[in-house]
């Protein structure tokens, strides 16, 4: 099995490429593109359905994680702000999106959801991870996290 088919199992067992670092409510992993640098996602400790099908203590840790995770790409990445979403449409497993959002972008899509985006930012060789081009920002959310993080 390759790790991105269960992205959850492979950072539990750390063969995901992807994980920044465990927190105590999930895996905080850095998006598979980049065309909004500093984009990560929260991955549960297990595979549940959705936020509600957690108890209430591990459901407020991971949302608690969540946003320290946004503290960390705000540190590390200077948005205007961040957007965190909580779907699970596509990929059925709780799984939080913390996006940065910049002043750079055109201000029309800023004001939209990540997803109105031009689908293929989602498939493009140049928005896709690539360690030369983004772990400097990779590892200063990780400096992040470990500093601020108990």
């Amino acid at each position: 099995m390759e790790w991105y088919e269960n992205r959850i199992l492979s950072s539990k067992n750390g063969t995901n490429p992807m994980l920044i670092k465990e927190l105590k409510g999930g895996y905080a992993v850095f998006g598979d593109v980049q065309f909004l640098p500093g984009y990560c996602v929260l991955l549960p400790k297990r595979e549940v359905n959705s936020l509600n099908d957690l108890p209430l203590e591990e459901r407020e840790q991971f949302l608690s994680d969540m946003s320290i995770l946004g503290d960390a790409i705000i540190h590390s990445c200077n948005p205007i702000r961040v957007n965190y979403d909580i779907l699970g449409n596509t990929d059925n497993y709780l799984h939080a999106h913390v996006f940065p959002r910049f002043k750079w972008e055109k201000e029309e899509r800023r004001r939209m959801p990540v997803w109105l985006y031009d689908s293929s930012n989602w498939q493009k060789k140049e928005t896709a991870y690539n360690p030369k081009q983004h772990d400097e920002i990779r590892n200063s959310i990780l400096d992040y996290l470990n500093k601020h993080y108990s």
